[in-house]
């Protein structure tokens, strides 16, 4: 069998994680509240722990977002130090460092 040529791997694609998270995070509310008017109906069919697993939903993705929004400024303040060290002096060294 001939083996096929290797390509480079394509570089990671950029989302809006905090977005995607938050409408998630929405969406397990919404459903709490949905819920949450029949929960008589749904103890009375052995279902009465959905409306808290909608809200566990929606606390977790509270610790989501709360993780997205750090790593999302942790990768901006990544990429400014990254610049900034780019535009360093022709010795290498950051001006702020220098000695006169």
């Amino acid at each position: 069998m001939p083996k096929t040529p290797l390509h480079p791997s394509p570089p990671p694609l950029e989302a809006n994680d905090v977005a995607i998270v938050g409408g998630g995070t929405v969406l397990w509310f919404v459903a709490f509240l949905a819920l949450l008017p029949f929960q008589g109906t749904l103890s009375e069919h052995g279902h009465g722990t959905w409306p808290w697993i909608c809200l566990s939903g929606g606390l977790l993705g509270l610790i989501g977002l709360w993780y997205c929004r750090a790593r999302r400024d942790a990768i901006a303040r990544s990429r400014t130090a990254e610049a900034a060290g780019r535009t360093a002096d022709d010795n290498g060294q950051d001006p702020a460092t220098q000695s006169d």
